[in-house]
């Protein structure tokens, strides 16, 4: 039999891959939605389109920081990806979201709110932003939203 590899790790590759193409100086996250095992969007960080890249007007430190010395232009890879597929008319009911990053809180709350099923999440945003818990995956995990981190013994 032949060994084929699971469509979460080729979305999670994929999700990486995307990461790859952010303009950010600071963190590069990348995101897959899918829906019965098909693509229903992809996205990264970064600003807003038909706007600049923080990497071209901001090479050495970025784009400015937020009163949390978060990114004050860019959207998270989730919020690009969901606005997408929203935009373009795809019903996110019981859909999947792969991250290279966990979501941060306020993603969360947009994640949840969008129907959206099962969060796989590579890394984790607690231990980037230095804080003591993943507030994102909690709220999801609180409120009926499979949150996992890939790589964990629930991932294939």
């Amino acid at each position: 039999m032949i060994n084929k590899l699971s469509f979460d790790h080729i979305f999670m590759n994929l999700a990486s891959d995307l990461a790859l193409r952010s303009h950010c100086v600071k963190a590069q996250v990348g995101a897959v939605l899918t829906k019965d095992t098909r693509i229903i969007s992809i996205g990264y960080n970064g600003p807003p389109a038909g706007t600049h890249n923080c990497d071209e007007e901001w090479p050495e430190t970025g784009c400015p920081r937020d009163s949390k010395n978060s990114c004050s232009l860019a959207l998270h890879a989730e919020e690009n990806t969901i606005l997408y597929a929203v935009k373009n008319g795809s019903s996110l009911e019981g859909s999947t979201l792969y991250l290279t990053l966990s979501p941060c809180l306020a993603c969360a709350r947009i994640i949840y709110s969008t129907g959206i099923k099962k969060v796989w999440f590579k890394n984790s945003y607690a231990e980037y932003k230095g804080l003591a818990s993943d507030e994102g995956v909690d709220f999801l995990n609180k409120f009926g939203v499979v949150c996992v981190k890939y790589g964990s013994n629930d991932s294939n």
